[in-house]
C-alpha cells in the first residue's frame, strides 16, 4: 500500500482528483434540481440499512465513497436547495456561499481570538459593518455571527439577565432569596426558542409571559403594558421582551415602536426576533415594518434564510456589547494573549469558544452579488408571493389566515358544503401535495385552525415555480375534496 495513504492523509493527486468530480457533481446538481423530488421518499430506517455497521479497518477509495455518497445519501436528503422547497423558511446555499465554505473548510480556521487568525476576526467586524449599514442599522450596534437564532436569542438573553447587575454571573440564581422572580415577555406567536432560553437560563417557561395578539397576529402593546405593570406591582422582576419581525408561522410584525417605548419607560431590555424578516430591511419600501427596530438593545438576522448564504450563519447585533462581553467573558491562562492594540476575541461574546469561519461565505456572498441583486431578488420573492396572495383571494374555495407582509403565505382550503373537517381535509392536502415530489410545503395552526404555509426564499425560485405549486395544490385539493 502507498505510504502516504497507511500512514497520512490521501495525497494531493487524489485530492485534486476527487475535488474536480465533487464540484462537477455540486454544479449539475444544482443546476437540475428538478431530477429530485423536494422531499425525500426514504422511509425510517432506510438509511441506516444501507450502511455498514462499523466503520472499516483499512482505507476505502474516495472515488467508492462519492458513488456511495449518491446511491445511499443522496436518497435521503429532503432537497432545501431545491426551487420549490416552500417548507419553513427557504435556506439557500448560493455558489459564491458553497465556494467560501469550501475554502473555510480547507483552512480549518478556529475564529476564537484574534490571534487565531486575525483575517477571521478583522472580517468577522468588516463584513458585519457592511451588512450593518445595508440594513439601516445605527453605527451604535456591534455584531457577532453565532450558528442560530436560537443561540443568538439566548445570547441576547443572557445580556439582558447580566444587565440587571444581580450578580448571577458569579452566584447563580439557585438558593438565593434575595433574588426576585424574573419574567421575559413575548407573543403568543413568537419561536420556540424563546422558551427555550429561558429554561436554559434558569427562568422557566412558566414565567414566560406569552402576550395575546390583535387579529394580524401582532402583539397586543397594551396588554405587554398591563402584563409588565401587573408583575411589577407583585415583585416580580422582568429580564427582557423579544418583539418579532417575520414570526414564524404568520411572519406578522409586532409593532416594535409602541413596544420599545414601553421597554424604555420600564427599563426592560428589547430583543427582537428579526430571523426571518430582517433581511426585507434592505428593501426601502419595507422599511416601514421595521420602524423602531433601530432603538432596540440587540437584533437577531439569519443570512442563512433570506441571504443565500449556506447554514449556519446568524448575527446578533448589540447596542451594549460590554454587557454581552461582561456575560460570557472567561479567559484561562492558556487562552490569554497581549496584542499591541484593540482587538477582538469573538470567544469572549457568546457561548461556544470554537468558532468558524463563517464570515467568509458572508463576505463572498456580498461581493459577489452586490446590495443591488441581492434586493431585487428578495424584492421578486415578496411580488411573487403578493401575485400568489391574490389568486388565493379570488379562489372560491381557498381562504388565506393570516397577512402576508413579506414572502410567506398561510391558507386553507375551504369549499362550500366540505362534508369533512376542514383541518383533516388540509392535513391530507399537505400530505399529498408533499407526497408528489414536486414542491413541499409546511404548516401551522392559527386559534386551532390548521392552515398551510408557503414560504417563498430560493435564490433560483421563478414565477413558473409558483405557478405549478399553485397548479399542484388546485389539483390535489379537488381530488382529496372527493375522498
Amino acid at each position: 500500500m502507498n505510504e502516504e495513504l497507511e500512514f497520512g492523509d490521501i495525497s494531493g493527486k487524489t485530492f485534486r482528483d476527487i475535488a474536480h468530480q465533487a464540484v462537477d457533481w455540486i454544479a449539475d446538481y444544482l443546476e437540475n434540481m428538478d431530477n429530485y423530488p423536494v422531499l425525500s421518499k426514504a422511509k425510517p430506517g432506510d438509511i441506516k440499512s444501507s450502511l455498514p455497521r462499523s466503520a472499516p479497518e483499512t482505507a476505502e477509495d474516495p472515488g467508492d465513497i462519492l458513488s456511495d455518497f449518491e446511491k445511499i445519501i443522496v436518497p435521503g436528503i429532503t432537497h432545501w436547495n431545491h426551487p420549490r422547497f416552500f417548507a419553513y423558511f427557504s435556506i439557500t446555499a448560493s455558489y459564491p456561499g458553497i465556494l467560501a465554505e469550501l475554502l473555510a473548510s480547507a483552512m480549518n480556521v478556529n475564529a476564537m481570538l484574534w490571534k487565531t487568525s486575525p483575517s477571521a476576526t478583522e472580517l468577522e467586524e468588516t463584513v458585519l459593518n457592511w451588512l450593518r449599514k445595508m440594513l439601516g442599522l445605527p453605527g451604535t450596534f456591534d455584531g457577532v455571527i453565532n450558528d442560530t437564532a436560537s443561540v443568538s436569542s439566548l445570547c441576547a438573553m443572557t445580556a439582558a439577565r447580566e444587565s440587571l447587575s444581580m450578580a448571577i454571573r458569579e452566584k447563580g440564581v439557585a438558593g438565593r432569596p434575595d433574588l426576585p422572580e424574573f419574567t421575559i415577555y413575548t407573543s403568543n406567536q413568537s419561536h420556540s426558542s424563546i422558551e427555550k432560553a429561558a429554561i436554559v437560563l434558569g427562568i422557566g417557561q412558566e414565567n414566560v409571559r406569552k402576550i395575546d395578539t390583535d387579529s394580524a397576529f401582532r402583539m397586543d402593546a397594551d396588554a405587554l403594558r398591563k402584563t409588565i405593570a401587573g408583575d411589577i406591582k407583585e415583585g416580580k422582576r422582568p429580564v427582557c421582551v423579544i418583539a418579532t419581525i417575520g414570526t414564524t408561522s404568520t411572519t406578522s410584525v409586532d409593532p416594535v415602536k409602541a413596544i420599545v417605548d414601553i421597554c424604555h419607560e420600564h427599563g426592560i431590555w428589547l430583543h427582537v426576533d428579526a430571523a426571518y424578516g430582517g433581511s426585507a430591511a434592505l428593501l426601502p419600501e419595507m422599511k416601514s415594518h421595521f420602524d423602531g427596530w433601530e432603538r432596540a438593545d440587540s437584533i437577531v438576522v439569519n443570512p442563512h434564510k433570506w441571504l443565500f448564504t449556506p447554514i449556519d450563519c446568524s448575527v446578533l447585533y448589540c447596542r451594549k456589547p460590554e454587557i454581552l462581553k461582561r456575560a460570557f467573558s472567561l479567559t484561562p491562562e492558556y487562552l490569554k494573549t497581549e496584542e499591541a492594540g484593540d482587538v477582538k476575541n469573538y470567544m469572549d461574546y457568546g457561548v461556544a469558544l470554537g468558532r468558524r469561519f463563517r464570515s467568509l461565505k458572508l463576505w463572498f456572498i456580498l461581493r459577489a452579488l452586490g446590495r443591488r441583486k441581492i434586493e431585487s431578488i428578495i424584492r421578486q420573492h415578496v411580488a411573487f408571493a403578493q401575485e400568489l396572495k391574490q389568486e388565493i383571494e379570488a379562489h372560491p374555495e381557498f381562504e388565506l389566515l393570516a397577512p402576508a407582509p413579506f414572502s410567506t403565505l398561510v391558507f386553507r382550503y375551504a369549499p362550500d358544503g366540505a362534508k369533512r373537517d376542514l383541518n383533516a381535509l388540509n392535513e391530507d392536502l399537505l400530505i399529498a401535495v408533499n407526497r408528489t415530489g414536486d414542491l413541499f410545503l409546511s404548516h401551522t395552526k392559527l386559534h386551532g385552525i390548521y392552515g398551510i404555509r408557503l414560504a417563498i426564499g430560493n435564490i433560483k425560485t421563478t414565477r413558473e415555480d409558483i405557478a405549478l405549486a399553485w397548479r399542484i395544490i388546485q389539483r390535489e385539493a379537488a381530488r382529496n375534496a372527493l375522498k
